[in-house]
């Protein structure tokens, strides 16, 4: 064989052994392909796992580094106010040092120049006794050396005395003042004590109590808060409070118990207090040095009680209502708010919205109401702590006027129903002396005023009446006269019904003058329509559906009802009700 077939020969079997690998690793392929997918699904879910977890981790050290972040800032604040603490407390520290030098040195001089001063004086004695000692010796020479003997004899003897008399002087040769310096050392304690202080942490600063918040208070709780300088050292605080009693004695036996909480926060919510009650708080902070200057006392409010609706005060007619009602609370609140739930819509349908009307700033409130609507009246007391619980509620309505009995203008001998809409005169004469009056009760007429509430709109009410009975029925100023009868002023408008043997007489009394006027037919229930607008009170026979008369009035200002018994008997009000069509039509 020749070269070329031997390299042929290998070819094929070359070729034939790739043919068969490329068959092995077709016959292969489905079940590697099927690993290699569970492998990348696995290595993926790996990846993801771990991918989450080096998120979690970056996350923590994000949150770490921030941590550390505001502790560094933390401690560089804190290192910032040590420095400056003790700066202040070495410039303390050197000032008094100083100060206690000059008074040091202020002192030495002092006594060096007391010292001299003495020892200066001294001096000059001993140089003045050594001069004399001196003229002395000098003397007695010359006296010695005279040759005259009788002038000797003359000189000698005052010599000699005036030399003994200088030997009896005693010359005082010690020294008169002290060579050593008695100025004590400075004392340095308050410097030791300021040096032993700079690592002592300083008792706090007295904290400062913030006044009130809106809304921070209960009936019974009330939430404080205080602050503190920012570099004070505080363990805890100790919060005092006490009530406000209103007028109360300086007596310190019968003053209000104060009472202490402790906390480690500066905030502090105080429980088991009175409703509507004023508190005086006050706050100290407390570190291992000692315990602060007490705060300047702050003022606190709790909520305050329900008030309660006056119910036999309040009136209402087509359009407003009148709500009157008592605080029920010690000390003054800021303000109410009234608050209406409409029960019916006028097609019927129960509609329960609540409305409220805010910041009212006295015990009653003139609602303006659209006509013909019921609803469910409460009130609230508001002050800085918040509003109180709802009152009790009332119905009012505004489909026709109604209104209760001003009972405190009504005669003593006038009863009124436990239901506040019936009046009896009965057949005993009260003696004067059993009369309670004031000047605000009728004292001749048997009468009484109603609280028609003061809207200039349209009235309607109804009187029940016996014709057996004489009485009294129609409209007055508030300040009617009480000691004369109603229609014989010139501030009331009544009819007027009497009882004679032939016949029953009625009057449309006003300023004591009637029209001359019958009536056939005795109504049993009149009714009477007040229209401001028109400046008119009608009177209406109501079974009958027949107009009596119509008074033509200038009213100068507000009225209200009437109703007096002439003999005894009784008279019964419908109020309430909607006005009848005819009520408000033209009458001649």
């Amino acid at each position: 064989m020749d070269l070329h077939e031997i390299r042929g020969a290998r070819l094929d079997v070359i070729a034939e052994e790739a043919e068969l690998q490329e068959l092995d690793r077709d016959m292969a392929s489905p079940l590697e392909k099927s690993t290699g997918q569970d492998n990348v699904f696995t290595i993926e879910s790996e990846i993801d796992s771990t991918g989450n977890q080096l998120q979690e981790k970056v996350s923590e050290m994000e949150n770490f580094a921030g941590h550390l972040e505001e502790i560094f800032l933390t401690v560089e604040e804190n290192f910032g106010r040590r420095e400056q603490h003790l700066e202040h407390h070495y410039t303390d520290v050197l000032q008094t040092i100083s100060q206690r030098y000059d008074e040091r040195a202020a002192g030495l001089e002092n006594e060096k120049k007391t010292k001299l001063e003495a020892l200066y004086g001294q001096l000059l004695a001993c140089g003045h006794a050594l001069d004399s000692s001196k003229e002395l010796i000098e003397e007695a020479k010359e006296v010695y050396r005279s040759q005259d003997n009788r002038l000797f004899l003359k000189e000698v003897v005052p010599t000699i005395k005036r030399i003994e008399e200088f030997a009896k002087e005693e010359m005082d040769l010690t020294l008169t003042t002290s060579l050593d310096f008695e100025t004590p050392l400075a004392d340095l304690s308050d410097v030791k004590s300021m040096m032993d202080s700079i690592n002592i942490i300083p008792a706090p600063s007295a904290p400062v109590i913030n006044p009130q918040m809106a809304n921070s208070a209960t009936q019974t709780s009330l939430r404080v808060c205080w602050s503190l300088f920012s570099d004070d050292t505080v363990e805890f605080y100790e919060l005092y409070y006490r009530p406000v009693l209103q007028a109360a004695p300086l007596d310190s036996t019968t003053a209000p118990q104060v009472s202490k909480l402790k906390v480690k926060e500066t905030h502090c919510t105080v429980r088991a207090l009175l409703p509507g009650a004023q508190y005086e708080l006050w706050v100290t902070a407390t570190n291992t040095t000692g315990i602060s200057p007490a705060s300047e006392k702050a003022l606190y409010l709790t909520v305050p009680s329900p008030p309660v609706i006056k119910q036999r005060q309040c009136c209402s007619c087509p359009g407003a209502a009148l709500i009157r009602w008592e605080s029920g609370n010690p000390d003054p609140v800021d303000s109410y708010t009234v608050e209406l739930i409409e029960l019916k819509g006028p097609d019927g349908t129960d509609k329960g919205v609540t409305e409220s009307v805010v910041a009212v700033p006295t015990c009653q409130c003139l609602l303006q109401l659209p006509t013909g609507h019921h609803y469910l009246i409460s009130v609230r007391a508001v002050n800085i702590g918040g509003p109180s619980l709802r009152s009790e509620e009332i119905s009012i309505s505004t489909t026709g006027t109604f209104f209760y009995l001003l009972e405190e203008t009504a005669h003593p001998c006038l009863s009124i129903s436990e239901d506040g809409f019936t009046i009896f005169y009965g057949d005993e004469e009260l003696p004067i002396s059993a009369m309670a009056l004031d000047d605000n009760n009728f004292t001749r007429c048997v009468a009484v005023l109603g609280d028609l509430i003061p809207v200039r709109e349209r009235h309607y009410w109804e009187v029940e009446v016996d014709y057996r009975t004489e009485y009294r029925i129609g409209i007055a100023y508030e300040d009617t006269e009480r000691n004369s009868y109603l229609g014989g002023n010139t501030t009331s408008w009544c009819l007027r019904h009497i009882l004679s043997t032939s016949r029953h007489k009625y009057e449309f009394l006003h300023n004591g003058q009637s029209p001359d006027l019958r009536i056939t037919v005795n109504p049993v229930r009149i009714g009477l329509a007040l229209d401001y607008e028109r400046q008119t009170l009608s009177f209406f026979n109501v079974d009958l559906e027949q107009h009596l008369h119509t008074f033509q009035c200038q009213f100068q200002r507000y009225v209200q009802p009437c109703f007096g018994l002439d003999s005894p008997g009784a008279l019964t009000i419908h109020n309430g009700i909607e006005a009848p069509k005819y009520a408000f039509i033209g009458h001649p």
